[in-house]
C-alpha cells in the first residue's frame, strides 16, 4: 500500500466507524462500551479491593475483579514462596490462563507435564484436568486468569478463611465454585 493511500484511509477511518454504534444497535448488538466504568489502575503489589489474602501458602492480590468486567474474567497476581500448588482439578465452566512472571513451575495439563519459566504462559481449557507446583527457589510470581470469572474470587477469599485448609476440608466449597477436585497436588520433583 502506498503511503498516500494509507494516510487517506487513516484519516477516513474515524468518519467511517462513527455510525457503527447506531448500526450495531439496530441488530441488538451492544457497542463494546457496556457502561462498566472507567479504566482501572491497580498498582504493583496492590489489590483491587485493598484486601489481599493468603491461600495455599501464596499471597493473592486481585488485579481485575469479575465485578469490573461484568463477569467476563478475574485476574489474580500471586506471590508463591513455598513449593506447593493446588490439587489436580478441572473447571466445567471456565478456561484458566497462567503467566509466569518470576520463577519456575511444573504443570500438569491433561496428560501433559510441562515446565514453565518466566515469560511462559499456558491456557488450560474448561474441562481439562490440571495442577501446578512451584519448582524454583525463592519467591515466584504467577498471574492467573479465569474466564469467565464465575465465582472464583469468592471461592479463594472464602477458602482462605477456612479452619481446615486440607483438600478434604475444601472439597464441598470447591465443588460449589466449579472446582472439581480429582487428584492430589503435584510434587515439585
Amino acid at each position: 500500500m502506498q503511503r498516500r493511500t494509507f494516510l487517506h484511509l487513516s484519516l477516513a477511518a474515524p468518519a467511517a466507524i462513527a455510525p457503527l454504534p447506531r448500526w450495531l444497535d439496530s441488530f441488538g448488538i451492544a457497542w463494546p462500551d457496556d457502561g462498566l466504568g472507567k479504566a482501572l489502575l491497580v498498582r504493583r503489589q496492590q489489590d483491587r479491593h485493598n484486601q489481599p489474602f493468603h491461600f495455599l501458602d501464596a499471597l493473592f492480590t486481585v488485579k481485575v475483579s469479575g465485578q469490573d468486567t461484568g463477569g467476563r474474567c478475574v485476574i489474580f497476581d500471586t506471590l508463591r514462596p513455598a513449593k506447593v500448588g493446588p490439587a489436580l482439578h478441572y473447571h466445567q465452566h471456565c478456561d484458566e490462563w497462567f503467566y509466569v512472571e518470576e520463577g519456575e513451575f511444573k504443570f500438569q495439563a491433561g496428560q501433559q507435564t510441562l515446565r514453565l519459566q518466566a515469560g511462559d504462559s499456558l491456557l488450560v481449557p474448561r474441562g481439562m484436568v490440571h495442577a501446578f507446583v512451584k519448582t524454583s527457589e525463592g519467591v515466584a510470581r504467577l498471574l492467573v486468569m479465569h474466564q469467565p470469572a464465575g465465582t472464583m474470587e469468592e471461592y479463594f477469599r472464602t477458602a482462605s478463611q477456612l479452619p481446615d485448609q486440607s483438600v478434604e476440608g475444601r472439597r464441598a466449597l470447591a465443588t460449589k465454585h466449579d472446582i472439581h477436585l480429582v487428584g492430589p497436588p503435584l510434587q515439585p520433583e
